[in-house]
């Protein structure tokens, strides 16, 4: 059961995450659509930034959960939130 809730918060946390960098593509894109912005990005070196923007969404999340009691489902959002930041790291430097 354990286990259950905190695959569901780290499965909210990564569609938060990806609402939140669509969202910043579209708000930061200047007129262009959210997916030329995300390929300019990944083409200029700024995909990771614009990623960490994206989990700002995930803070929110967070702090919903927190709010119900629900410390397995934020525990999985957090999950998701580390495992989004190690991909950033590790797509800066490689």
């Amino acid at each position: 059961m354990i286990k259950k809730e905190v695959f569901i918060g780290f499965i909210v946390g990564i569609i938060a995450n990806a609402i939140g960098l669509f969202l910043a593509a579209t708000l930061l894109g200047q007129g262009d659509d959210a997916i030329t912005v995300i390929k300019a990005a990944s083409a200029e070196g700024f995909l990771g930034k614009l990623m960490s923007l994206g989990a700002i969404l995930n803070l929110a999340a967070f702090f919903v959960y927190i709010k119900k009691k629900q410390d397995y489902r934020a525990r999985g959002v957090l999950l998701a939130t580390l495992c989004i930041a190690v991909f950033t790291f590790i797509f800066k430097f490689l």
